[in-house]
C-alpha cells in the first residue's frame, strides 16, 4: 500500500539521457501512474525520447526540454526548474538519473519544499563488477527505478505487459500485411557505442543465411546517415530484406512493425528495450557489457541472449570503453552460424507454440532475478 504520500499531487520524474535509458522507465512509470491515479506525474526528458510515450496513463504528462538551447548549462537548468515549478506546482521529484544536471533541478525543487528521491547508481558495485573483484550483479535498473517511487511512498507494481495492453494494437501504412506462415525478424545491428556493436561484415553473414529461407522477412533497424548507407547496401543484396532506415517513420510505425515480428536480434541497445515495450522476444548479442550490469530488457531473459564466457567480461557498464586488447574478441569470436542457429530455433519454437503470451507464462519475470552467467 502507498504510504506517506498523501500530500504529493505533482511529481516531477526525470531521465534526461539517451533513448534506451528513457525507454526503460516506461515499464515502471506506467504501472506507478495507474496505481496512483490521484497524483500527476510529469516526465521530463529529451525531445526525441519524449515521443515514444504512447498510450500513456491519463495522469502522466511528458515534457521535453531544449538540451542545447535555452535550457543548457547552469542558468538554463535553473530557468527550466523555475518554469516547471510554476507550471506544475511540483511537490516531489523522482530523479531516475542522478547526475549533475538533475542535481541542479533537485536543489531548486528542494528549496521550494519538494521531497527528493534519487536513483541509486550503485557505483561501488559497478566498480567491483568491471574490475572483476566480484561476480555479484547490479540490481536490475527497473528495480532501482521502482525503488525511487517507493521512497516517496508510492505503490510501484511490477505488472507491465506492453504499451497497448487492453487497447487495439497500432497499425501503420508503412507496415505491410503479414501473410500466414511468414516469419518476421527485426534486426538491429548497431548500438549507441561502437564498442558494443557486432562486426557488420559478420552480421551481414547472419542476414545472408537467414534470407535463404523463403518464408523469412528481415527488417533492418537503424538511424543516422552512416547506418542508413550501410543497411541500404545490405538490403539490396538479399531477398526479403527491408531497411527501415530508408523509410521515414515515427515510433508508432516502429511499434506497429515490432508487434508483428516473431523476434528481434539486437545489440545491447535501445531497440532491445523497444522490443520489451511491445512484448517482443529480444535475442541480444552482448560484448563488453553483460546482463549482470543491470540493463537487461524488461521481461527479457538471459537464456535468450548470446554472449561468450570470458574472464575480461564485463569490462564496462555501458560499453563506452575501447577494448583493452584492441580486437573486440568478445564480439568477433561469436560465429555468425551460431547466431543463425539460435535465431532459427527461437523463431520456429515461437511459431510452434504461438508464443507472445506463452513466453511470459513460461519465463515469468526472470529479468528481475538476474544472475551473472559470465
Amino acid at each position: 500500500m502507498a504510504k506517506n504520500n498523501q500530500h504529493l499531487r505533482n511529481v516531477l520524474v526525470m531521465r534526461l539521457s539517451v533513448l534506451g535509458n528513457v525507454a526503460m522507465t516506461i515499464p515502471v512509470l506506467y504501472p506507478v501512474c495507474k496505481a496512483n491515479p490521484d497524483t500527476r506525474f510529469i516526465m521530463l526528458t529529451k525531445m526525441w525520447p519524449a515521443s515514444m510515450f504512447h498510450d500513456r496513463p491519463a495522469n502522466l504528462k511528458v515534457v521535453d526540454f531544449d538540451v542545447k538551447g535555452s535550457h543548457s548549462g547552469l542558468i538554463g537548468l535553473l530557468k527550466l526548474a523555475a518554469q516547471l515549478h510554476k507550471l506544475y506546482d511540483i511537490d516531489a521529484v523522482a530523479d531516475l538519473h542522478n547526475v549533475s544536471g538533475t542535481w541542479i533541478i533537485d536543489a531548486y525543487m528542494k528549496l521550494k519544499g519538494a521531497r527528493i528521491a534519487r536513483l541509486d547508481r550503485e557505483k561501488p558495485k559497478r566498480r567491483a563488477l568491471v574490475s572483476h573483484r566480484t561476480n555479484e550483479p547490479l540490481t536490475p535498473i527497473h528495480d532501482r527505478y521502482r525503488n525511487v517511487f517507493t521512497q516517496l511512498g508510492f505503490e510501484a507494481p511490477d505488472d507491465f505487459t506492453h504499451l497497448y495492453d487492453g487497447r487495439d494494437w497500432p497499425t501503420s501504412p508503412l507496415v505491410p500485411d503479414k501473410e500466414e506462415g511468414q516469419r518476421w525478424i527485426a534486426i538491429s545491428p548497431f548500438s549507441s557505442h561502437k564498442h558494443k556493436t557486432y562486426p557488420l561484415e559478420q552480421m551481414e553473414q547472419v542476414i545472408a543465411e537467414l534470407s535463404k529461407r523463403e518464408n523469412y522477412w528481415l527488417f533492418l533497424m537503424g538511424g543516422g546517415k552512416q547506418e542508413k548507407i550501410a543497411l541500404r547496401s545490405i538490403a539490396r543484396k538479399y531477398k526479403r530484406v527491408v531497411s527501415m532506415a530508408e523509410v521515414k517513420h515515427k515510433f508508432i510505425d516502429e511499434y506497429a512493425l515490432l508487434g508483428k515480428c516473431d523476434l528481434m536480434l539486437t545489440m545491447e541497445s535501445a531497440n532491445m528495450h523497444l522490443a520489451s515495450l511491445v512484448d517482443l522476444q529480444a535475442m541480444t548479442v552482448w560484448g563488453p557489457t553483460s546482463p549482470a550490469c543491470g540493463y537487461l530488457g524488461y521481461n527479457q531473459v538471459i537464456e535468450d541472449d548470446i554472449q561468450l564466457d570470458m574472464d575480461c567480461r564485463p569490462c564496462s557498464i555501458t560499453g563506452d570503453k575501447a577494448c583493452k586488447y584492441g580486437d573486440y574478441r568478445c564480439l568477433k569470436n561469436i560465429k555468425p552460424e551460431y547466431i543463425v542457429q539460435r535465431v532459427v530455433e527461437a523463431v520456429e519454437n515461437n511459431a510452434r507454440n504461438n508464443t507472445k503470451a506463452t513466453r511470459l507464462a513460461m519465463n515469468g519475470r526472470a529479468h528481475n532475478k538476474t544472475t551473472n552467467t559470465d
